[in-house]
């Protein structure tokens, strides 16, 4: 099956804190995909991940969405085109944010 190309807007590059909390240390690239609202009119939040630079933009493929059941945002996950990715190594790159949620990854 052939995975969905998404562009990411990087907002929080990877190596930078959380602009409000100062504990959350971005190890990887994050924030939204362009032209995708949530259902509470906010751009959808994803995960940059094996990209070791920051970056200002991202347009890769869409592997796998993280869900939280303990919170009403879910989050995707891109990667570049050539990479394999587990659930396994999705919750290590992630779990710098994702610790604080209870999550299910579906891989797609």
């Amino acid at each position: 099956m052939k995975k969905k190309i998404v562009k990411v807007i990087i907002d929080r590059p990877i190596w930078t804190y959380h602009p409000s909390h100062k504990d959350i240390f971005y190890s990887v690239n994050y924030w939204y995909v362009d032209w995708v609202i949530w259902w509470d009119w906010e751009e959808q939040d994803a995960y940059v991940l094996w990209i070791t630079e920051p970056l200002p933009t991202f347009e890769w493929e869409l592997v796998a969405i993280i869900h939280r059941s303990n919170d009403n945002e879910d989050k995707w996950v891109v990667v570049p085109k050539w990479t394999e990715i587990t659930k396994d190594q999705i919750r290590q790159e992630t779990a710098f944010q994702e610790k604080f949620f209870i999550t299910d990854i579906e891989m797609l």
